[in-house]
């Protein structure tokens, strides 16, 4: 990746080309062994926005090549140079600034959703142990303006307890990609925007966490030790960003 992507404007991401796809289904199937379960539970027409779990570099791209469904997921704008964000605007991936409420980047995953597509987000924010015990609060701000549907999903397998830190797991690991049953975010009338933003992170964090421990019990995947890099993240968003919301 030449550059930095700090530096530079990043190029709007169209919709995502065949063989984006087709590419990441090969990484997922071939370069590593991946199982999919509960691919029924993504609605296949209308807007549905998947919330995943997020323990390893690898879990963007395959996710992205395993989904029943394009997606267009939000990725840290840092990786949005070279090749590799030449190949990310041809996904369709959708760039974000974490290093404040990337109000453009949430607003582009809305008209997505509008236009009855698929968005991916990264709720925990960082790269971690992928038990989605943090939950940032821009998946509960989309969810509560967009009033799609969510869609738990657990990555499982890439690290392993007592492992070295990887950027990748080994080739040809058994990795699994689990969907969950879809839920609704919803404000109630009246509610102050902020308590209603609370609740939501409150609310998918619990879904989130249940759906990745009951994926782990299914799979038999333990989640990996301690991993501290950061690959992926939402900026928080104010409470004032939810209609009729206020401080």
């Amino acid at each position: 990746m030449s550059g930095t992507a700090q530096d530079v404007a990043v190029p709007r991401a169209g919709r995502p080309q065949a063989w984006t796809r087709g590419l990441g289904r090969f990484l997922a199937n071939v370069v590593w062994d991946s199982t999919v379960h509960g691919a029924e539970n993504v609605p296949a027409t209308g807007p549905v926005l998947l919330a995943s779990n997020h323990a390893s570099l690898t879990d963007g791209p395959l996710l992205y090549g395993v989904a029943p469904r394009d997606v267009a997921f939000l990725v840290k704008k840092e990786m949005f140079g070279g090749v590799l964000g030449w190949a990310l605007l041809r996904a369709g991936q959708i760039p974000i600034d974490r290093s404040h409420g990337d109000r453009d980047a949430l607003q582009t995953v809305l008209r997505v959703l509008a236009e009855g597509g698929a968005a991916g987000v990264f709720p925990e924010g960082t790269r971690g142990r992928g038990d989605a015990a943090s939950v940032r609060s821009g998946i509960a701000w989309i969810a509560l303006q967009s009033g799609a549907p969510v869609v738990p999903v657990a990555c499982l397998g890439a690290h392993r307890p007592g492992e070295r830190n990887r950027t990748a797991p080994p080739p040809r690991r058994r990795l699994h990609y689990c969907f969950g049953e879809p839920f609704t975010v919803v404000k109630e009338p009246g509610v102050p925007g902020r308590v209603a933003l609370a609740a939501a992170v409150e609310q998918v964090r619990d879904r989130l966490s249940a759906h990745v421990l009951d994926s782990m019990r299914r799979t038999r995947i333990p989640l990996p030790d301690h991993l501290d890099a950061d690959e992926l993240g939402l900026g928080e968003m104010a409470s004032d960003d939810v209609p009729g919301g206020q401080r």
